[in-house]
């Protein structure tokens, strides 16, 4: 498989690359791409020779024919396009940007920089995607390019710019890009109302995480705030505890929408109907199985990410993306790394990888060693008992994490109130500007 290699007798030089070989003599895949996070400034036929071999022992073999291109023609502009393409296309955006941002240097083609900024977005590089439309701005067309300055503009957190140019972007003409302006639209007067509730600035979490998909988080991560994380939690194992204080804020934030639902609605996949139980018991409701054109209640989901994964679940959402008056969907555990679908009204925490309190998490063994837990198998009924009677009071953290009182959640949403019951509601895959470790 790697003759061609080896025939060449061709190795990188540059340390990290080095590194990132051996890792493929060792048949880790995953530990030789994420070294390569910090080459981007390594020889780019280096680079390729590395992701080329990698992709090879994936079997990807669009990207293993244009690495191959491109360590033998590092200066054409065609190789560098292909390579990045192939990248982007194979979910290695990082890997794709040195080469799409030598091609723009060499070429100035808008198509390839569209590419490009393709590549800046998968990674959450919002800032960098605007910088380098605002490089090329002479050639820039209304749509799209004028469009994903103002939306990168404004998910780097340049409400200035972004307003500046909104105002600048007329309507578009074709049907394929309304949907991205009317889209926009939401964003930006999320935006206005946002403003008024908070500071909106690079560690309003709360704030940002409404303006993006207009949903309300309930609460802030007591771990990391001021280490890169600004209230996201990274891995966690959840609380019965937890997921209580999650229903407590859905009731403020309910109260404080003036949102008077008449059940609590069952998504089919067990986490959910465990919580959904729970959040009957606490907002004092009947719950009922869930179903699509039900007005008026709160549909419970306890990470919509696994609700996604169960057939029965995916079918619901389908329904949930266009919801019916009165139709609140709350998510408590929402994934940040890898966002859902279907954008929740309601997320009580935002995390990287998290285990369900009644799930089977690792666990210290009797030996001191690390060991899986088995699965509450008690009735679904029982564990959502066992979260109504939890303690509610929230983990006190390392002490570097701003207050977040439920009063103050209250007053977030008493402000945004006219555009949360809006429902205009956007699955944006995106960090934003809030900064974020990656952990990767």
């Amino acid at each position: 498989m790697f003759s061609r290699f080896s025939r060449a007798a061709r190795r990188p030089t540059s340390p990290d690359l080095v590194t990132a070989w051996e890792r493929l003599d060792a048949g880790d895949v995953p530990g030789a791409l994420r070294l390569l996070r910090q080459a981007d400034a390594a020889p780019l036929a280096e680079v390729a020779l590395v992701v080329g071999r990698a992709a090879a022992t994936a079997g990807f073999d669009d990207l293993r024919t244009a690495a191959s291109a491109l360590s033998a023609h590092p200066d054409r502009p065609q190789a560098l396009y292909d390579y990045g393409y192939a990248c982007v296309e194979r979910g290695v955006s990082h890997l794709a940007v040195p080469a799409l941002r030598e091609a723009v240097r060499q070429t100035g083609s808008v198509a390839v920089l569209r590419e490009l900024v393709s590549a800046y977005e998968d990674e959450g590089r919002h800032r960098d995607a605007a910088d380098a439309l605002l490089a090329h701005e002479a050639v820039l067309a209304d749509w799209p390019d004028r469009y994903l300055l103002v939306y990168n503009a404004l998910l780097a957190g340049d409400l200035e710019q972004a307003r500046h140019r909104h105002a600048l972007l007329p309507a578009p003409d074709e049907d394929l890009w309304r949907g991205a302006h009317d889209r926009l639209n939401r964003m930006l007067r999320r935006a206005a109302s946002a403003q008024e509730a908070g500071a909106l600035d690079d560690t309003d979490l709360r704030g940002w995480q409404f303006v993006m998909g207009g949903t309300v988080l309930g609460t802030v991560s007591p771990y990391g705030f001021d280490a890169g994380m600004t209230g996201r939690f990274a891995w966690l194992h959840d609380t019965h505890g937890q997921c209580l204080a999650g229903l407590v804020r859905l009731r403020a934030v309910l109260d404080a929408a003036g949102v008077r639902a008449r059940s609590v609605s069952l998504l089919p996949d067990r986490d959910s109907r465990i919580l959904g139980l729970a959040a009957a018991e606490v907002l004092g409701l009947p719950a009922e199985p869930f179903e699509a054109g039900r007005q008026d209640t709160v549909v419970v989901a306890y990470d919509l990410g696994a609700t996604a994964g169960d057939p029965r679940g995916a079918a619901a959402l389908e329904h949930l993306r266009e919801r019916v008056p009165g139709q609140v969907l709350h998510e408590h555990a929402g994934c940040w790394t890898d966002p859902p679908p279907v954008a929740a009204d309601s997320v009580t925490l935002l995390h990287q990888s998290a285990v369900a309190p009644w799930a089977g998490g690792l666990r210290q063994g009797a030996d001191g060693g690390v060991e899986q837990g088995d699965a509450d198998p008690r009735p679904e009924e029982e564990i959502a008992a066992s979260v109504v009677a939890a303690d509610p009071e929230p983990d006190e953290g390392d002490g570097r994490t701003p207050a977040d009182p439920v009063e103050g959640v209250a007053a977030f949403v008493t402000t945004v109130r006219d555009a949360w019951l809006r429902g205009d509601r956007d699955a944006v895959r995106s960090t934003g500007p809030v900064g974020s470790s990656r952990f990767l």
